[in-house]
């Protein structure tokens, strides 16, 4: 009776509690922020045990879709992606998606079940992009998480590694070379400038004592031909990379470097200890040689200068949170005059 008597309260007026403020809005107005969810998603009351157990008796797996209002690229995964019928019937037969708001207040019960809300389940999880998916297995442990948009080709592929319970027998990262359906340049993009091979990531092997980025890419990766083809080209995020030491790494390479911490491995056993899983990806480095950031998701110009700002002027420091940095930065350029486009 209380739920009832709480959806019937929700029909006429609707409470959204911002960090900073409170934002009433009655029957029939809408933030201009939202973005309309599918019908199809799963309606839950957010009792994440429950959700788990009741999806693997139907035979389907539970995805996480961590998001915010005003975010352009969930917007673009909610319209594009699922908005493509083979996209939506895959996802309707192998899963039930349950939306997170990153900012949310709703009460949540987490997967240890503690009580608690979506913003701060959302930070547990240390969600830092907007859509984040996190793909659940039969127990509730974490079959694969998506950092970021995919494109239609391969969010299709993450769908199919996910519902073919294909994670126990091999990482995604090799399963999606495999499957790699996009034509592309097939060659990596060395830059005159970038750290000579072999590679010595050592922060002492940074002459001006720079901070590192670290590229993450392969030959077959039609965004990493646009991040060199078009997005490094730009002017402004020219003069930002002049401020890094920037090492390209090929993450199917055999060769031997030396990491930021001053171990020797191989391209492989470094790229898999860190986890990496998506190309291309940044990874940030202090002149200490500590990682303090990285961007393992597909970006436009917008958000991967923000990426690269956000370690340059060393903004991470003062601020934890990237998505507050970006919107922080967004409104300042506005204020200047500068029209933002999240989506060039």
């Amino acid at each position: 009776m209380i739920k009832l008597l709480g959806c019937i309260l929700l029909v006429s007026t609707l409470t959204f509690a911002a960090e900073n403020e409170n934002v009433t809005l009655t029957a029939g107005l809408i933030n201009p922020g939202f973005h309309e969810k599918p019908d199809w998603f799963r309606h839950s009351f957010l009792d994440l045990r429950e959700d788990v157990e009741e999806a693997a008796d139907s035979g389907k797996r539970i995805v996480l879709f961590f998001h915010q209002d005003g975010c352009p690229y969930c917007a673009k995964l909610l319209k594009e992606n699922w908005s493509l019928r083979p996209l939506v019937e895959k996802t309707q037969e192998n899963f039930e998606v349950i939306a997170i708001n990153i900012w949310g207040d709703q009460e949540v019960t987490d997967l240890q079940g503690t009580e608690t809300t979506e913003k701060r389940f959302s930070e547990s999880l240390k969600v830092m992009y907007t859509p984040t998916l996190v793909f659940l297995d039969e127990a509730g442990r974490q079959a694969l998480r998506i950092n970021g948009y995919y494109p239609p080709h391969k969010f299709e592929a993450a769908l199919d590694y996910v519902a073919g319970h294909l994670e126990r027998k091999q990482p995604y990262r090799d399963y999606l070379a495999g499957v790699q359906p996009q034509a592309v340049s097939g060659k990596l993009h060395r830059e005159v400038g970038f750290l000579p091979l072999p590679l010595d990531l050592r922060a002492k092997a940074s002459v001006r004592n720079k901070p590192l980025l670290v590229l993450m890419e392969q030959k077959a990766c039609s965004a990493c031909d646009e991040l060199h083809g078009k997005i490094m080209r730009k002017p402004a995020v020219r003069k930002t990379l002049d401020a890094f030491d920037i090492a390209l790494v090929d993450v199917w390479s055999g060769e031997t470097l030396i990491t930021p911490g001053g171990v020797q491995r191989t391209v492989s056993e470094w790229t898999k200890e860190l986890g990496i899983q998506y190309v291309p990806s940044m990874l940030f480095f202090d002149p200490t040689g500590k990682e303090v950031f990285r961007a393992e998701a597909f970006l436009k110009t917008f958000h991967t200068h923000a990426a690269m700002d956000y370690v340059s002027t060393g903004a991470y420091l003062s601020q934890p949170n990237f998505q507050r940095y970006v919107q922080s930065r967004a409104a300042e350029m506005e204020a200047q005059g500068i029209t933002v486009d999240l989506m060039e």
